[in-house]
C-alpha cells in the first residue's frame, strides 16, 4: 500500500505548481466573488474557479489540467483584448502570473509526468498542444501590443506672426522675470539652438549651492526655482531663501545673501520658486546702491529688497531692507502663512499673495493680496477677498479677514490695460464648504483681474464652483495675442488648471474666447454642505476620460483585482464627485492635470506646450467624533505623496476631518493604468489638442533602473524658444529633455544629478554670444526624486 501511495504522490515540481495555482485560484475566487458583489467584472471569480480545477487535476497528475489551463489563457486573452484593446502596459497585469505558470506547465519535466493509464500514452501534442497554442497566441498579442502606440500624433502649425523683439519689455537676450516677462508665457525669442543643432548641447557650467535639506525641515523641501537673468548676471534663490548672483558665462558666484529664515515646526512647504527684478536692465546708471533690486518673498513671511549689484539689503526699503508681512494678519500658528513664489513687479509696485497651510483649521490667515512700493516698502493697497470693496491700506489695529481665498502662485500683468491677473486658490478648508461666506464663493478657485493702481477687482472668472477638491488655480496666467478668425487679434489670457480645463479668455473683460459651457455636476455632498449644480467645462481641454473599472492596474493580477475592488467600493460619479465618508475617487486628483509649472506659450506660432498628468486621489471625510481633537498626522497639500502631501488633515472647527491619499494599489503602484504623464501641443487659435505623447521613464522609481517609457508624472514646467524647441526637466526621472515643439518628439536629453522638478530658462551671454539653457536639479522630497543642490547650464561648445 505504501508503494502504491508513493506512486500516486505527484513529483515535487508538479506538487509545487499545483499548490501555487491552487493558491492563486483561491485568492482570485475570493476576491472575484467580492468584486462580483460590488457589481464588478465576473472574470476573476471565473478565473479563480478555473485555476482551482486546474490545480486539483494537476495534483492528480491528469493531463487535462493543461487543457483547463489552456482554456483559461484563451479566455483571458479574449477578455483582456475586449476590455482594453492591444495596450501592452494595460495587458501586463492581466497575464503576468498566468503566462509564467503556463510556461512552467509546458516544461518536459511536467508534461512527461502527467497522464494516467488512459491518457499517458497519448502523444505530447494531445496533452500539451492546446496550451502551447494559447501561449503562442499570448505571445502574438504581446508583440502586437508592444508595437501599438496610443499616443495622439500630430503637427502644430508653423505659421509665425510677427511679435516685437522686446516682447513684454524684456531685452531679447534676457530672462528678467519668473516667466521671462510678466506676461508669463515662458517663451524666449532666441533661436541659436534649433532642432538641427540641439544635440550639440554640453554642460557649460555646474554650480552646487550647498543648500540641502536640514533637520527640522518639512517633508516637502524642494528645489523648484526658475532663475532670472539680467545683463550678465543670473539670480536665483534656494529652498532656505538664500539668494545667489552668478556670472552668466561661467557660473562663478558674484554674491550670496542668506536671510537666515526661521523654519517653524508648522510649515507645509519649504521652497523658493523665484526672485524678481526691478530697475533698468542696462548696467549703465546702476552703480548707485539699489538702482537695480532683487525682490524676494520668504518662507517666514518677509519681503526683502537687495541691491542687485552687491547683494546687500536696501536700507530705504521697509525696516533695514525688509518688510514684515504678518502685520494685520489674524492670529495663527507661526508657519501657517508663507511665500513660495516670485512676487510680481510692475509700475514701481511689488505685488504678492501668500501660501496658507491647507486644511489645518477653519481659522486661518487671510488670503489678502498686497502691493508695496518697490522703493520704500510702503503698503500702497491691499485687496482682501473678505472685504473686496475697500482696498485702502489697513489702518493700525485693524486686521484682514481670516480664512479668505489666497493666491500662492505668481501673478501676471498687462501694463497697457492696467490689470493684474491673480490665480486664486481656496480658503481655509478644501474638502468641506458648508460654512464658506459669499466672498469665498465669489473669488475662490478663480482668475481675478485687479486694477494695478488701486487693487480693486475689475473682473473675476471662476474655474470651479464651490470647490470641494483643492482645485486651486495653480499656475501663473499667460498673456498672448491671438488671431481668432472672425474676431481679429484678441488680447488673450490662457490659464491652465488642475482639472485639465484650459481657459482662453479675453483679458480685457474675462469673456471666453473659446467656448465654456456649464454642465451638470454630481450632487450629494456631505452633511451640512452642498455641491454646485453645474461646473464649467472649456472646449480647450486636457481633462481625462472618466475612470472605469477596466482602467485599474497593478503589478500583478491580484494587485489589479485589489484596485478593482477599491474602485468599486469608492464613490465615483465622474468629475467633481463630492468627498464622502465612504471615500470618493477624485480624478484628476489635487496633484492636478496641470500644477504650478503651467504651460509654455509661443506667441509667434500661437501654440502652447503642456505636460498633463493623470493621477487619482481618494478623499475620505472623517466625522469629527471619529477624528479626535488631538489626532496627530501629516496634512494637506497639492502634490503626490510625502508626509506633507497626504494623510490626515484635521480641519479643526469643521464637522469633518479628511484623509487624502493617492489612489494606489496594495503594492504602492498607481491603481490607474499608465501613462500617467504626457507632453501635449495645443493650437490656441483653433483650441485643438494636436498631439499628446507619453513622457518619461520609470528608471529612477524602480529598485533596478529600468528605462521603460511608461509616461510618468511631472512637476515643474516647460519653456519654449523661437528656435522651435521646448525644454522640460520636471518628469520624475532625472533627465532634462528638448522637444520639437511642433510634434513633441524628443530630440535631446541629458542625465541630471538629481530630480529636476523646476522650470528651465534660457538666455544669451554677452561675453560669448552663446545661448544657454539653465535647469535646477535639486529633487522633490514629496515626489521621492533624488535630492541635490545643482544649477546646470548647457550651451553649444565655444567656436
Amino acid at each position: 500500500m505504501s508503494k502504491l501511495a508513493g506512486m500516486n504522490r505527484p513529483p515535487l515540481l508538479i506538487a509545487a505548481l499545483a499548490v501555487a495555482i491552487g493558491l492563486l485560484g483561491l485568492l482570485n475566487l475570493a476576491g472575484g466573488a467580492w468584486l462580483l458583489a460590488l457589481k464588478g467584472s465576473p472574470y476573476y471569480a471565473a478565473a479563480g474557479a478555473g485555476l482551482l480545477v486546474a490545480a486539483v487535476l494537476l495534483w492528480r497528475r491528469r493531463a487535462t489540467a493543461l487543457h483547463v489551463f489552456a482554456a483559461l489563457i484563451a479566455v483571458t486573452l479574449v477578455w483582456a483584448v475586449a476590455e482594453i484593446g492591444f495596450d501592452w502596459w494595460k495587458l501586463t497585469p492581466r497575464g503576468d502570473l498566468l503566462f509564467p505558470l503556463g510556461l512552467l506547465l509546458l516544461l518536459p519535466w511536467v508534461t512527461r509526468q502527467l497522464g494516467d493509464g488512459s491518457d499517458k500514452a497519448r502523444p505530447w501534442r494531445w496533452r500539451a498542444g492546446p496550451l502551447a497554442l494559447t501561449m503562442v497566441a499570448a505571445c502574438v498579442v504581446a508583440v502586437v501590443s508592444m508595437a501599438t502606440s496610443h499616443d495622439l500624433r500630430g503637427r502644430l502649425p508653423d505659421v509665425r506672426r510677427p511679435v516685437p523683439a522686446d516682447l513684454g519689455g524684456v531685452a531679447e537676450e534676457d530672462w528678467s522675470a519668473y516667466g521671462r516677462s510678466w506676461a508669463g508665457d515662458k517663451w524666449s525669442p532666441l533661436k541659436q539652438v534649433t532642432p538641427a543643432n540641439v544635440g550639440q548641447l554640453q554642460v557649460a557650467w555646474h554650480v552646487r549651492t550647498g543648500d540641502l535639506k536640514r533637520p527640522g525641515d518639512p517633508e516637502e523641501t524642494t528645489y523648484e526655482v526658475t532663475p532670472i537673468k539680467v545683463a550678465d548676471t543670473v539670480y536665483l534663490c534656494t529652498p532656505h531663501n538664500i539668494v545667489l548672483a552668478l556670472d552668466a558665462e561661467t557660473g562663478a558666484t558674484r554674491w550670496r545673501f542668506d536671510p537666515h529664515i526661521a523654519v517653524p515646526a508648522e510649515l507645509q512647504h519649504l521652497t523658493c520658486r523665484g526672485v524678481s527684478f526691478h530697475g533698468p536692465a542696462a548696467a549703465e546708471g546702476a552703480r548707485e546702491p539699489c538702482v537695480q533690486r532683487i525682490l524676494m518673498a520668504t518662507n517666514d513671511a518677509r519681503l526683502i529688497a537687495l541691491d542687485a549689484r552687491t547683494g546687500r539689503l536696501c536700507p530705504g526699503f521697509g525696516r533695514d531692507g525688509q518688510v514684515d508681512t504678518l502685520a494685520g494678519m489674524p492670529p495663527h500658528e507661526r508657519g501657517w502663512y508663507q511665500f513660495t513664489s516670485a512676487p510680481l513687479v510692475t509700475r514701481d509696485l511689488v505685488v504678492l499673495g501668500g501660501a496658507i497651510y491647507d486644511n489645518k483649521s477653519i481659522h486661518m490667515p487671510s488670503g489678502v493680496i498686497r502691493a508695496y512700493d518697490v522703493r520704500d516698502g510702503r503698503l500702497v493697497w491691499n485687496f482682501d477677498p473678505g472685504r473686496p470693496d475697500d482696498t485702502t491700506p489697513l489702518k493700525p489695529g485693524q486686521r484682514y479677514s481670516e480664512s479668505s481665498p489666497n493666491s500662492w502662485s505668481t501673478s501676471a500683468v498687462d501694463e497697457a490695460l492696467g490689470l493684474i491677473y491673480v490665480p486664486m486658490g481656496m480658503g481655509a478648508v478644501d474638502q468641506w464648504g458648508g460654512q464658506r461666506p459669499a466672498t469665498t464663493e465669489r473669488f475662490a478657485s478663480s482668475i481675478l483681474a485687479l486694477d494695478v493702481a488701486t487693487g480693486r477687482p475689475r473682473w473675476v472668472f471662476q474655474t470651479v464652483h464651490h470647490d470641494l477638491w483643492d482645485m486651486d488655480v495653480p499656475a501663473q496666467p499667460a498673456l498672448v495675442d491671438l488671431d481668432i478668425p472672425g474676431k481679429g487679434r484678441v488680447p488673450a489670457l490662457v490659464q491652465s488648471t488642475k482639472t485639465g480645463n484650459i481657459f482662453v479668455l479675453d483679458r480685457r473683460d474675462g469673456a471666453p474666447i473659446h467656448p465654456v459651457d456649464e454642465r451638470p455636476a454630481p450632487q450629494g455632498a456631505a452633511r451640512g454642505d452642498w455641491a454646485a449644480p453645474t461646473q464649467p467645462y472649456s472646449s480647450v481641454s486636457l481633462m481625462p476620460q472618466r475612470a472605469r473599472e477596466s482602467d485599474m492596474w497593478g503589478a500583478t493580477m491580484l494587485d489589479q483585482l485589489a484596485c478593482r475592488i477599491k474602485f468599486r467600493r469608492l464613490r465615483y460619479d465622474g468629475p467633481y464627485t463630492p468627498p464622502s465618508v465612504q471615500g470618493s475617487l477624485v480624478y484628476p486628483g489635487n496633484f492636478g492635470v496641470m500644477d504650478w509649472g503651467g504651460m509654455a506659450i509661443d506667441p509667434e506660432r500661437q501654440i502652447a506646450f503642456a505636460h498633463p498628468n493623470y493621477m487619482g486621489f481618494v478623499d475620505r471625510l472623517v466625522p469629527r467624533h471619529q477624528a479626535g481633537a488631538d489626532r496627530k498626522g501629516p496634512s494637506g497639500g497639492s502634490d503626490l505623496k510625502g508626509s506633507s502631501e497626504h494623510g490626515y488633515n484635521p480641519n479643526r472647527g469643521a464637522p469633518f476631518a479628511v484623509d487624502l491619499n493617492p489612489f494606489l494599489s496594495p503594492l504602492g503602484l498607481p491603481c490607474q493604468a499608465p501613462p500617467w504623464g504626457y507632453v501635449a501641443g495645443l493650437d490656441l487659435v483653433t483650441g485643438k489638442v494636436v498631439y499628446q505623447r507619453k513622457n518619461g521613464t520609470v528608471r529612477d522609481q524602480t529598485p533596478v533602473p529600468l528605462p521603460f517609457k511608461m509616461g510618468v508624472p511631472s512637476l515643474g514646467g516647460p519653456m519654449v524658444t523661437a528656435g522651435g524647441l521646448a525644454f522640460m526637466s520636471s518628469a520624475i526621472d532625472n533627465y532634462v529633455r528638448a522637444y520639437d515643439v511642433r510634434t513633441g518628439d524628443v530630440l535631446w536629453r541629458a542625465r541630471l544629478p538629481a530630480g529636476g522638478q523646476a522650470t528651465p530658462m534660457t538666455y544669451r551671454s554677452p561675453a560669448s554670444g552663446r545661448q544657454f539653457i539653465v535647469i535646477v536639479a535639486g529633487g522633490h522630497s514629496s515626489l521621492g526624486t533624488k535630492l541635490g543642490d545643482s544649477i546646470i547650464a548647457y550651451a553649444a561648445p565655444k567656436r
